[in-house]
């Protein structure tokens, strides 16, 4: 819930009467009302056209196939016919998991220079109203800033609102890889903020991605901004369930078992985006290693071992960050279940010291980023815990406290 920041009571109450048009519409109308027709997209008429292509006569392969399946044909295939479907293909080869990355940022280029002349020709278009004009020339603009030469776009969709992912770092060939999973509110245009940067995925990412090499400087780390999913429009009906993250959950594990190499993850899920990561825990593959969630409505069970993962759980929380006074249950498919930083839910408690409200916890020269950072290049030894006591850093590999429980 990334973009709601502001009076804690309000927000509270909003949460409430949110809850309660969700029961009224179960009453009244069911399920349908989250169900929308939607029209074959740019990316779907990309895909489609994979689908009927070819390489020197030979079918293309099913895009939708394994990682390592697609890897495979890539490989084996010259720079040349790869720049060539890049070219020819470039939407679909730029969200093709086990593609090439860097085949991926340049099919994504193309893409994005695409789009940017769509938008430019909308912002002129005498059909689209004043309103209409206006949103073409944000997104053109915002297309232009992320066409810079020095931007690595892992994964880019036009459609809707929009959906990215970002690279900060080299993933290819990086020892320690994180993903961020933000909250409510993330698309593209929200994807990066000028004023308050550190609140959007982009200066989060490059926020922990900075504390990381500060950490440790000789670890080759990699961090991917990831908003490769729709994620909930404000504190309404889908901040009250799970549909959102239900769906973010296969893009998210989608994503990470096509990363390249064998680096140990970390995903670190921030608000509503911790709800994204407790549906996908379970079937996350081994190379992730940590889950550190901050600002946690809920990961829609009851205790960390539920969440069915061999990764450690970590979880803070601000003592000024009002999401704590949100109801933390479950019922009939509402809410998100137990509070991650409680006693009872079994995570590992990180201190958020100085993190500043809900939308704060990347702010640089905070406890919350240096723990995030720590966790994520595998300092467990260096984290504070929540609870002024080492509790938190029990078991933790290279830690003074493996042998307690």
């Amino acid at each position: 819930m990334t973009s709601f920041d502001t009076s804690p009571q309000l927000n509270v109450w909003r949460a409430l009467l949110a809850l309660a048009v969700v029961f009224v519409m179960l009453a009244t109308t069911g399920w349908t009302a989250l169900h929308a027709h939607r029209e074959s997209t740019a990316l779907q008429a990309s895909l489609a056209k994979w689908r009927h292509g070819s390489v020197h006569g030979l079918h293309l392969p099913d895009p939708e196939a394994a990682p390592a399946a697609l890897s495979r044909f890539f490989t084996s295939l010259g720079p040349e016919d790869q720049s060539r479907l890049a070219h020819r293909y470039p939407l679909a080869v730029g969200n093709m998991n086990g593609a090439p990355v860097t085949l991926r940022y340049r099919a994504n280029h193309i893409a994005l220079d695409q789009q940017r002349k769509v938008e430019k020709k909308r912002m002129h278009d005498s059909r689209l109203s004043v309103a209409g004009q206006q949103d073409a020339g944000r997104r053109m603009h915002r297309y232009e800033a992320l066409l810079s030469p020095c931007r690595h776009i892992l994964a880019f969709d036009p459609e809707g609102s929009g959906r990215i992912a970002e690279v900060f770092g080299n993933l290819d060939k990086a020892q320690r890889i994180s993903v961020v999973v933000p909250g409510v509110d993330t698309d593209l245009l929200t994807f990066q903020k000028s004023y308050r940067q550190y609140t959007a995925p982009v200066g989060m990412a490059k926020a922990l991605y900075a504390a990381e090499r500060a950490q440790s400087p000789t670890t080759r780390t990699a961090v991917i901004a990831w908003a490769d999913y729709t994620s909930p429009d404000g504190l309404g009906v889908d901040a009250a369930t799970g549909l959102r993250a239900e769906e973010g959950a296969v893009r998210l594990n989608a994503l990470l078992r096509g990363l390249p190499g064998r680096a140990p993850v970390t995903a670190v899920c921030h608000s509503y985006g911790s709800v994204v990561c407790g549906v996908a825990a379970h079937s996350m593959p081994r190379r992730v290693t940590d889950i550190a969630v901050a600002a946690s409505p809920g990961m829609r069970v009851s205790s960390a071992s539920h969440l069915g993962t061999g990764a450690r759980v970590w979880a803070m929380r601000d003592s000024s960050d009002w999401i704590q006074d949100v109801p933390y249950l479950e019922l009939g498919g509402l809410g998100h279940g137990a509070d991650p930083v409680s006693s009872e839910f079994g995570a590992r408690v990180l201190s958020a010291r100085d993190a500043h409200g809900h939308a704060g916890y990347f702010q640089p020269g905070t406890d919350s980023l240096r723990n995030l950072a720590d966790v994520a290049v595998g300092a467990y030894d260096a984290v504070t815990c929540a609870r002024e006591n080492d509790v938190c850093r029990a078991g933790a590999p290279g830690t003074t406290t493996a042998g307690r429980a």
